[in-house]
């Protein structure tokens, strides 16, 4: 009988399989069947030949790339612990699978628009199941990377949890050492002078910044409440993999407009859109990834809306530009103008 770890394996990867292969697949057909009306419609040979070659493609990077990559990190373990800060999975469904995505689905309505010679013969709406299927297919892709490292049985506690719980005993640490301090005599001798550090000028020292206190959180140790406050770090990275995708789904759905698609507003949508998705390569847990996110996504969607919404419109909502732009400007404050002298000034709120 097979353990759970195999089947653990053999479900992940199907899945992962899956993801790569399905979206190119789909979106391949779907451009044959748009080519295929511009021709004779008894005739489908132009269909069966894109079929085919969209097949074709699948089964070689299948063959050429993704068997002998996943075959390395699981022979070759030594290998897979030297690559950091980049998953290589992602990798290669980002650049065999996005990038060719993207590129038919604006050849279906090109192909159309060169053939008829107008726009007007293009739908009112795009389907939207080829936007969906590779979005998805790449959030699927990421959770799996992301629980590999996580048994699919037993109870899990959560990042969160754990930080919790060291900061309460760092707390009742530091507490303790001010209570043997003043419990001291008078004429015990005075404690060594800290070393300096380098800080912006004007700038208090660590020891002396004041703790900021907020509202008390609840305590749920019992009862309804302990059952309802259960938190699990394999629910949460479901949770945070959809969220995290939430400004590229939308951006990549405002192509769906006529407005857009009928018009040549779709090449930088599609553009930044896979730029964006370019950060997901990096780990989670890298040091780069939340300066990659404003550059590679905040950043570029900033101008992007900003365009749309004063040509076209509120097509893309405003509240997305808001989130772009103080996501932006709240990372170069808080990471590089806080720490000029003029911005180094710290204060304490009074509540």
């Amino acid at each position: 009988m097979a353990s759970g770890r195999l089947i653990k394996l053999l479900i992940f990867e199907l899945l992962e399989f899956a993801t790569f292969s399905v979206p190119t697949l789909v979106i391949m057909e779907q451009f044959a069947t748009a080519y295929q009306r511009t021709r004779n419609v008894n005739e489908r040979t132009y269909y069966w030949l894109i079929v085919s070659c969209s097949i074709a493609y699948v089964a070689s990077m299948t063959l050429l790339i993704w068997v002998p990559v996943k075959v390395l990190l699981y022979k070759k373990r030594h290998l897979y612990r030297k690559i950091k800060g980049w998953r290589p999975v992602m990798m290669m469904c980002v650049v065999l699978t996005t990038l060719p995505c993207f590129i038919f689905s604006i050849a279906v309505t090109e192909v159309q628009k060169v053939i008829n010679g107008t726009a007007d013969v293009l739908p009112d709406t795009l389907p939207d199941l080829p936007v969906s299927l590779v979005i998805s297919s790449l959030i699927v892709t990421d959770i799996i990377e992301k629980l590999r490292v996580y048994p699919l049985r037993g109870y899990q506690k959560s990042n969160e949890d754990k930080h919790i719980h060291i900061s309460s005993l760092q707390q009742m640490k530091t507490v303790t050492e001010q209570v043997k301090q003043n419990g001291e005599s008078p004429a015990s001798p005075p404690a060594a002078k800290p070393p300096e550090t380098s800080q912006p000028p004007g700038a208090l020292p660590y020891s002396a910044i004041p703790v900021l206190t907020g509202p008390q959180e609840p305590s749920c140790d019992s009862g309804i409440l302990k059952t309802l406050s259960r938190r699990d770090i394999r629910a949460e990275i479901f949770l945070w993999s959809f969220l995290v995708w939430s400004d590229t789904i939308e951006m990549v759905r405002v192509a769906g407009h006529p407005n857009v698609y009928k018009t040549n507003w779709l090449y930088p949508i599609y553009l930044f859109s896979f730029i964006s998705l370019i950060r997901f390569v990096f780990t989670p847990k890298n040091p780069l990834l939340n300066s990659l996110g404003v550059l590679l996504q905040d950043l570029p969607f900033v101008f992007v809306r900003l365009s749309l919404i004063i040509v076209l419109g509120t097509i893309t909502p405003a509240l997305g530009l808001f989130k772009n732009v103080l996501v932006t400007l709240s990372y170069v404050y808080f990471n590089y103008l806080t720490r000029f002298r003029v911005f180094s000034s710290f204060e304490v709120s009074p509540f």
